[in-house]
């Protein structure tokens, strides 16, 4: 680590260091004064918040269209939203015959992911796709190619989470050095819940709670720890070498299938590294934790809120008075000496999020969250399933990297090409 540039680089006499105010303004400035006009496809918990979400983007986008093929939730359709304004839908394909809609969200269970994003993409629509891009590899595969194949498009994946400008930080920590050599990943998402939505009718239990179900749902990994897998391939640009997992019912007889406790151990060869991923639905006290561990520091992350943790010698350096730039000593949090990484409360992801779609729609180019890495993180919950159910190593396979990992070493053959103004 270069103490003056680190030095030079914080904010010192504050609790949120490492770099300027810069990368944070860039989040309030994005595309053109353009208004896209959107439609929802699945009006569930994620559907119906993503709606609310959009109120703050009203000169930004304008939901003039909603889908979901259950009764009570076209009731809260109607009732959320001005019926005179959006149009309702039982089937997605009707939806996308709708020549003034310019894009959808796409919020359905996971087995339904494929076939909607494809039709969506084929009719011209631009998508932003919840998590996880695909259900199975060959899914994911295809559905790159299909995006490939309509460079005019775009393509979002729903891993809002690293959308916070805190994890665009942490990239930027772990590309600049400030972690030094890392080996370690270790990241939960815990809850003690058994993970059940009331259900109206008992036809409908399969359509409502489809996440415990493995024809409809990647389960645990999918839903919740892909968010971090995703992360890690974005911010080292690396991928998967082996991947292991196990599990199992453990807590809830209740008839669901996938697993209520689940362990991914993932090896990238390539960066000397391993990440542990984890998951239960038996005990909440760890929740969402997330730690990054290098030789020079660790950090520990939560959704909107992160820690930065100096080695010994990293922090003996960094507590040293620079005479040439005349900075005073770093202020540390009282938990264990760690440096806070943020001194503001942050929006909830999806909001940078949709931030980011909207740039990438309006200048026609890769969102950071994209085919590339969101099919990479499918293709590793995928494997990581198949492990955790068939047991023995999945290995990633050459045809798995989708020719790209990070945007930026393959960008799509797009017009006008334009250079995105979220720093990096």
């Amino acid at each position: 680590m270069d103490r003056r540039n680190f030095i030079k680089n914080s904010s010192l006499g504050t609790s949120a260091l490492l770099f300027s105010g810069a990368m944070w303004n860039s989040f309030a400035t994005i595309g053109n004064d353009q208004v896209y006009r959107i439609g929802i496809i699945g009006f569930g918990d994620r559907g119906s918040g993503l709606f609310n979400v959009l109120r703050d983007f009203h000169n930004k986008f304008e939901v003039t269209a909603i889908c979901d093929p259950l009764d009570f939730r076209q009731d809260h359709a109607r009732k959320a939203a001005d019926t005179n304004k959006v149009k309702l839908y039982r089937d997605h394909r009707k939806l996308l015959e709708n020549k003034e809609i310019d894009a959808v969200i796409i919020a359905t269970p996971l087995n339904t992911h494929y076939e909607i994003a494809k039709n969506s993409i084929e009719a011209g629509k631009h998508v932003l796709l919840e998590k996880a891009m695909a259900f199975t590899t060959d899914q994911a595969l295809n559905l790159a190619r299909i995006a490939e194949n309509h460079p005019r498009q775009t393509l979002q994946i729903g891993h809002q989470y690293r959308y916070s400008p805190l994890y665009y930080k942490v990239r930027k920590m772990i590309q600049d050095g400030y972690l030094g050599k890392v080996t370690q990943i270790d990241a939960r998402w815990d809850r003690n819940w058994n993970w059940r939505r009331p259900v109206p009718d008992p036809k409908l239990e399969r359509k409502i709670n489809w996440r415990m179900y493995k024809d409809y749902s990647g389960g645990l990994p999918a839903e919740l720890l892909s968010h971090q897998m995703d992360f890690i391939h974005w911010a080292f640009d690396c991928l998967p070498t082996t991947i292991y997992g196990t599990g199992g019912i453990d807590r809830y007889k209740d008839g669901r299938e996938t697993y209520d406790n689940v362990q991914v151990n993932i090896r990238y060869e390539k960066e000397d590294m391993i990440g542990n991923f984890g998951a239960t639905c038996s005990n909440q006290h760890d929740g969402y934790s997330f730690r990054i561990k290098g030789s020079k520091g660790m950090v520990s992350l939560l959704v909107d809120d992160g820690l930065f943790y100096p080695e010994p010698e990293t922090r003996k350096e960094l507590e040293e008075v620079d005479g040439v730039s005349g900075a005073t000593k770093l202020t540390w949090s009282d938990d264990k000496n760690g440096i806070r990484l943020v001194d503001s409360p942050l929006k909830d992801g999806s909001y940078y999020a949709f931030q980011d779609f909207y740039r990438a729609i309006s200048e026609n180019t890769l969102p950071d969250s994209n085919v590339y890495t969101g099919g990479s993180t499918a293709i590793c919950v995928a494997l990581a399933n198949k492990s955790i159910y068939g047991g023995g190593i999945c290995k990633w396979q050459p045809e798995y990297s989708l020719g790209s990992v990070a945007p930026e070493r393959s960008q799509r053959a797009r017009e006008p090409e334009k250079t995105s103004n979220i720093e990096h």
